[in-house]
């Protein structure tokens, strides 16, 4: 027989089941984050697609985050997540819902594979990293099962496939044994004026009584059904005014009996109640187990241990420094940049927490005899303290991404002599505790400089989110090739036959840093006032030392900067030059010249793939 499928409520049908979706989601992200707490932290499904996403964006869509969402790069990343998520998952849900939950089931089970293979895709991962997502698409699923009927209940009879014969909508489809005015009759009263159900009558042929098998309009009865809209509860199927016939279920599929039968109008409200009430547990279920899974994961922090940490006196302590070393111009960046202040540019998405009793760092690969150190053991050898200033090379001319600090640790050279480099060796492959590689040049490390294994910045151990408790320090290097945190393994290899994180993605293998400056005042964009003005910045060329910097406003000549002390080759260095400041707008550029002879130069190059290049230029304007 053919059927006429019916849509009392399409959009209906559509809202509810993308936002079956999206709680089943919610649930499975929770839970997995839950679960990840108490396990893993890294491995919560959320985080871990995150965390794969950074390698697969090109180095100039990295450049543009750090350079335009500075700080934030990393919350914009898992807000991007999200968003695709939510959409996946409101198409997952009204797939459920229109068609078969099947559908809904398969596709769950796809969002629970890409969170599976980006946990396990992480270094240092194991095959329990995968638990958190599993469990988490578990709970997805039940809540799909749980919502889904309640949903198309919500929806009408189009959500759970209904369908009715081609003569409740048509009345040509078969011909009528009676006249309209009779079938309306029929109807209202109920089924007592219909043939076969009155008192002291026999049933007429294809017909029976309500308690019998075959409802009044059955096949050759002749007598249509009443032409009544579907309404209200798709799951409670009543036919019209048969006393005595019991409420039965449609289920999923099932086909509208040829008795014209209809929905109560009251369901509906029921139903949405129902429906209503479900989503806020669901809602609350996923919110209490997404935090809960977050506490669990933060009461790991290493807060106390890390105030425990007392460090011994150096056996090398910094230089004083020298009597002007900072410049008391206004709103020039301080010679030592506070820890709070310090640029902080990484691939984590969690912040590793490494207790110091944990932690340990091999050294390994092409040396004569493999060694692992521990904390305590780090703490008792000579440690050296030095400043040094780290620079990005996402750093745009310019840019924030520099600091200099006063590092306290151990030399990395003794430790590399103790373990006996191999002839032809040519790289460390340093590894973060969350798997990040980086690709330090040996003959850097080992030719006098203060590389160092830290411990500590500006006289308190390393904050978290600048490696503690323990990390490389190299000076004259960009820091994604010599600025590991939470540095936890050093293999001793060659170029050819590693290949670190960044460099993978398309960053020079070697990242030597580049001799630059910048304008700290006045700011581009500001106004001053008329006459003597202060133009003042920092310049940098780490283990090269800043020899001059010079200073042109307009199309005039360079001027030599007055440049403050600095206590060796391994920090910036402040300079301001004194400007006759007149009316009217102006730009002003710097350049820097280094202890080798080498000037800044005017080419302007982007930061990928081995550091930005070009003068620095400040946009003012003068009042009168």
């Amino acid at each position: 027989m053919t059927t006429l499928s019916i849509s009392p409520s399409r959009r209906t049908g559509q809202a509810a089941g993308a936002l079956c979706g999206l709680l089943g989601a919610g649930v499975a992200v929770g839970v997995g984050q839950l679960v990840a707490g108490v396990s893993v932290p890294a491995a919560s499904p959320l985080l871990a697609v995150g965390q794969v996403s950074i390698g697969l964006f090109p180095p100039a869509v990295t450049d543009w985050a750090k350079q335009n969402l500075g700080t934030h790069d990393k919350t914009f990343l898992i807000a991007g997540v999200v968003v695709v998520l939510a959409v996946l998952a409101a198409v997952v849900g009204a797939l459920a819902v229109r068609r078969r939950l099947a559908w809904g089931m398969a596709g769950l089970g796809v969002l629970a594979l890409v969170g599976v293979v980006s946990a396990l895709s992480e270094a240092g991962s194991s095959p329990g990293w995968a638990v958190p997502t599993l469990i988490g698409a578990g709970a997805g699923a039940l809540v799909l099962r749980w919502l889904v009927p309640q949903a198309r209940a919500l929806a009408g009879p189009a959500a759970a496939g209904a369908v009715v014969p081609p003569a409740a909508r048509n009345r040509k489809s078969a011909p009528p044994a009676r006249g309209r005015a009779a079938q309306g009759r029929a109807a209202q009263a109920g089924g007592r004026k219909a043939a076969g159900s009155g008192p002291g009558r026999k049933p007429a042929a294809g017909k029976t009584s309500p308690a019998g098998k075959q409802p009044a309009g059955g096949k050759g009865s002749g007598l249509q059904p009443p032409d009544l809209p579907w309404t209200g509860d798709a799951g409670k199927l009543v036919p019209p005014d048969l006393p005595g016939q019991p409420v039965r279920p449609v289920p999923y599929g099932a086909k509208v009996p040829s008795s014209g039968a209809v929905i109560r109008p009251g369901d509906k409200t029921s139903a949405r109640r129902t429906f209503l009430v479900a989503s806020g547990a669901t809602l609350a279920a996923a919110a209490a187990a997404e935090y809960g899974g977050r506490y669990l994961a933060t009461r790991k922090n290493v807060s106390v241990a890390q105030a425990a940490v007392r460090f011994p006196r150096p056996a090398v302590p910094a230089p004083p420094l020298p009597a002007g070393a900072g410049l008391k111009v206004p709103g020039i960046s301080p010679f030592i940049t506070p820890n709070s202040s310090f640029y902080r540019v990484d691939t984590a998405l969690v912040l590793p927490e490494v207790a110091p009793s944990t932690w340990q760092l091999r050294i390994h690969g092409m040396v004569d005899k493999e060694i692992t150190v521990s904390f305590d053991e780090l703490l008792r050898r000579p440690l050296i303290e030095d400043y040094i200033t780290l620079t990005c090379v996402s750093n745009p001319v310019s840019g924030p991404y520099i600091g200099n600090a006063k590092w306290l640790g151990a030399s990395l050279s003794s430790l590399l002599r103790e373990a006996g480099i191999q002839s032809g060796a040519s790289q460390l492959l340093c590894t973060s505790v969350d798997g990040f590689t980086s690709g330090t040049p040996v003959q850097v490390v080992m030719d006098g400089r203060d590389a160092l294994v830290a411990v500590a910045m500006n006289g308190t151990a390393l904050p978290v989110e600048h490696g503690f408790p323990a990390r490389l320090v190299v000076p004259g290097l960009y820091g994604y090739v010599s600025a590991t945190k939470w540095v936890t393994d050093i293999e001793v290899t060659t170029f050819a036959d590693a290949t670190a994180y960044w460099v993978q993605e398309g960053w020079a293998q070697q990242g030597p840093i580049k001799t630059e400056s910048r304008i700290d005042v006045p700011a581009s964009g500001s106004v001053v006032a008329a006459g003597r003005t202060a133009i003042a910045g920092v310049a940098w060329a780490q283990h090269k030392g800043i020899e001059a910097v010079e200073v042109k406003v307009d199309s005039g000549p360079w001027r030599e900067a007055t440049l403050a002390a600095v206590p060796d080759l391994d920090t910036w260095r402040q300079w301001v030059y004194e400007w006759d400041a007149t009316p009217g707008n102006h730009t002003i550029q710097a350049r820097a010249t280094d202890k080798t002879g080498y000037t800044q130069t005017a080419v302007q190059e982007p930061t990928a793939p081995s550091g930005a290049t070009g003068y620095p230029l400040n946009t003012v304007s003068v009042s009168s």
